[in-house]
């Protein structure tokens, strides 16, 4: 399942997914104004528009080695994050959000 996420700047966009959270390119298209990029089993969508972030229309989940080296990495490079979580013993997630403020759930198994 592809999850759409719409940005104000397409470029812009791109490089954030490609360069700071290391998703790769699978699919551009110029006129159509829309790109599918892929990490492991996360697939998404970028298209331009108006973000709508309060809308819960789905959000991805990247799989992580270090949830909480990743936030500090992430903050470091002044990306928007939250406070990591323990769920049960069994994962830790992180929200992060992009720059138009689209969540993203980086997560990691525990236990």
């Amino acid at each position: 399942m592809r999850i759409w996420y719409q940005v104000r700047d397409l470029g812009v966009a791109r490089l954030f997914y490609t360069d700071v959270l290391g998703f790769t390119e699978t699919f551009f298209d110029e006129e159509g104004h829309w790109a599918a990029l892929d990490r492991g089993t996360t697939e998404i969508a970028l298209t331009e528009g108006q973000p709508a972030p309060g809308e819960e229309s789905g959000v991805a989940a990247i799989d992580v080695d270090d949830v909480k080296a990743e936030r500090e990495r992430l903050d470091g490079l002044g990306v928007e994050v939250g406070t990591a979580v323990e769920l049960h013993g069994a994962i830790r997630v992180l929200d992060i959000f992009d720059p138009d403020g689209n969540r993203i759930q980086l997560t990691q198994e525990v236990g």
